[in-house]
């Protein structure tokens, strides 16, 4: 059986460790980052990574917000499994169960990847939310043919047990993790990235749960939900992404009424950890007036 990871051991150099608690809510036990006052603003990190991601952005939006962040369902140090599984409705009924239990209201909702599709399902099932803010999201389903193919693969390697522990003994050696990230993200992020990258992806549980996600993923449910979302959405997307084309994130972007698109050039996947300055200042620069 894979060992989880171990917050005295895995987790003691972790990203402002000290603004860490352990918070038991809806049958899991949530590992959650908060830090600074004011309006309260969520972050929501993608598939197959956790509060590290938010590293250098969260202390930039602690200055002026009380800011939360948590390890999602199946991912870092967070505990448990929601009653809905790994699936889009049940992560983000879980979600806004935590945030219920920290007594967050929140202005603004930011997601990364998947956690865009979190945030938006979340709004949908009924959390009111003035602003949802959507760094690279993952919104629609792969194209054509391959979108039943690749979830259906998803499934299979969910089911066997051995495919987890295999992939994450690939991302184990020495510039692998740096190698995976580059290709699949376009992406170069710094050192302490990489490391805590690889301490994830080098963990059997935590790939598991990546795996389990994907595999639950209706992305083309959430494509119809799309423009019925009333909330204001602004999506923020780095130009060399190598996981979310900008002809994507360009289709979900007309499908919403009150939804608006910035570009930053230069930057991959993972643009908050490469230039968090500057989707900070994408982040609190005024919303578009919508017609």
């Amino acid at each position: 059986m894979s060992k989880p990871l171990v917050w005295e051991t895995d987790g003691r150099d972790w990203p402002h460790r000290s603004a860490s608690r352990f918070v038991p809510v809806g049958g899991l036990t949530w590992h959650v980052q908060e830090m600074g006052e004011g309006p309260p603003i969520v972050l929501l990190h993608g598939t197959g990574a956790a509060t590290h991601s938010w590293r250098h952005l969260m202390p930039l939006l602690a200055r002026d917000h009380r800011v939360i962040a948590m390890d999602l369902p199946g991912h870092g140090f967070t505990r448990g499994r929601p009653s809905g599984g790994l699936t889009l409705p049940g992560m983000a009924a879980a979600v806004s169960g935590l945030l219920t239990a920290l007594d967050a209201a929140p202005g603004k909702l930011i997601g990364h990847s998947a956690g865009t599709a979190i945030a938006l399902k979340m709004v949908r099932s009924g959390l009111e939310v003035p602003e949802v803010i959507g760094l690279n999201a993952a919104l629609t389903p792969f194209p054509g043919v391959f979108a039943p193919l690749f979830q259906g693969l998803a499934r299979a390697l969910v089911l066997n047990p051995l495919v987890p522990r295999l992939f994450a003994a690939s991302t184990r050696g020495a510039g692998d993790t740096e190698k995976f990230l580059v290709r699949s993200t376009g992406s170069a992020i710094d050192a302490d990235g990489l490391r805590f990258y690889g301490r994830l992806l080098g963990n059997a549980l935590h790939c598991r749960g990546a795996l389990e996600m994907m595999a639950g993923w209706d992305l083309a449910g959430l494509q119809r939900e799309l423009p019925r979302i009333t909330a204001r959405v602004r999506l923020i997307h780095g130009a060399r992404d190598a996981a979310v084309p900008t002809s994507s994130i360009e289709q979900a972007a007309r499908l919403m009424p009150h939804a608006t698109l910035s570009v930053l050039a230069g930057l991959g996947h993972l643009a908050h950890e490469e230039r968090a300055d500057l989707v900070a200042e994408a982040i609190a620069a005024p919303a578009a007036v919508h017609a």
